[in-house]
């Protein structure tokens, strides 16, 4: 996985679940609270997602093969997904399940400060992971917006940790408002409450997740930046005087195909038009490094053809 797949964030995600999953389940058997259960099963999904983005990393470095002749670099998309049906199955359902039985059946709260305290470690843990997620992703955000961000980041790692992160914490607050207000009523009932909270919190993300990945698994063109830079580096004015239409796609986050037909001269000769060819697919490159795969097709443009 390159720099951009936010490697350094997965790991720091990685390492802030785990502690904290393990510092959740205690609490937990000292409490009985179904909101610390909730969470604890939370934060081992989280867990078991960010395996799976660092699995999907290793996979895409396959080299392509006959079978596969554009590579796998599509495999970190389809591991993006299955960390939706992780977090929606796992953390999501099992957490809404929780809530209902905490609802039904309450039962009182045992040793308040160990989930109280577990919580605020939580907290302080995943703001940690949480600020190298931001940190990674404004090297690549530029002036766009977080949700704009989100919706057309083509490496699925960074959007994943970053909402990971933001309903980790969510729900950590979420968990407190429920265990605080038990103990302030002397009702369970809140705990149960913030259980469904969490509950309905992670299937959201979830959802999102799944919607995004799923766009990039049908295939995304390149974005408009690139789409304009790789039409100007094509053109030369002379040997290539325009792109008449032209189609992209991303094999992966770091690699896109380009197929354009472009206008040549008359009268110029195949290996004149080879030359031209090469020239272009060179611009092209130099333009947009994650250019990897170019077919470019000569033509005579005339006015009044389809193009784009």
């Amino acid at each position: 996985m390159s720099a951009s797949g936010g490697t350094k964030a997965i790991v720091a995600a990685l390492g802030a679940n785990l502690a904290i999953a393990v510092a959740k389940f205690v609490a937990f058997a000292f409490s009985g609270s179904s909101s610390m259960l909730a969470e604890g099963v939370h934060s081992v999904a989280d867990s078991g997602n960010q395996a799976l983005l660092l699995l999907g990393g290793k996979k895409a470095q396959k080299q392509a093969s006959e079978e596969h002749p554009f590579g796998y670099g599509r495999e970190r998309y389809i591991y993006g997904f299955l960390v939706s049906v992780v977090l929606f199955s796992i953390g999501g359902v099992f957490a809404l399940y929780e809530g209902y039985e905490k609802i039904k059946d309450p039962h009182p709260l045992e040793h308040w400060y160990w989930p109280v305290g577990v919580l605020v470690f939580a907290v302080v843990a995943e703001s940690f992971s949480f600020r190298t997620a931001i940190k990674e992703s404004n090297a690549l955000r530029g002036e766009q917006s977080w949700s704009s961000f989100i919706r057309t980041a083509k490496a699925p790692e960074l959007p994943v940790v970053l909402l990971e992160d933001f309903g980790a914490l969510v729900g950590l607050v979420l968990a407190l408002g429920g265990v605080g207000l038990t103990i302030a009523t002397g009702d369970s009932v809140w705990d149960g409450i913030g259980t469904l909270c969490i509950g309905t919190l992670l299937v959201a993300i979830a959802l999102v997740l799944a919607a995004e990945t799923k766009s990039l698994l049908l295939g995304e063109a390149a974005g408009p930046e690139q789409v304009a830079r790789i039409r100007a580096a094509a053109v030369d004015g002379e040997s290539v005087t325009r792109v008449i239409h032209m189609r992209t796609l991303h094999l992966g986050p770091e690699e896109l195909l380009v197929a354009a037909k472009i206008a040549v001269r008359g009268e110029d000769t195949a290996a004149q038009i080879a030359r031209a060819i090469d020239a272009a697919e060179s611009r092209i490159r130099e333009a947009v490094p994650i250019a990897r795969v170019i077919y470019l097709e000569p033509d005579i443009y005339q006015a009044g053809s389809s193009g784009a």
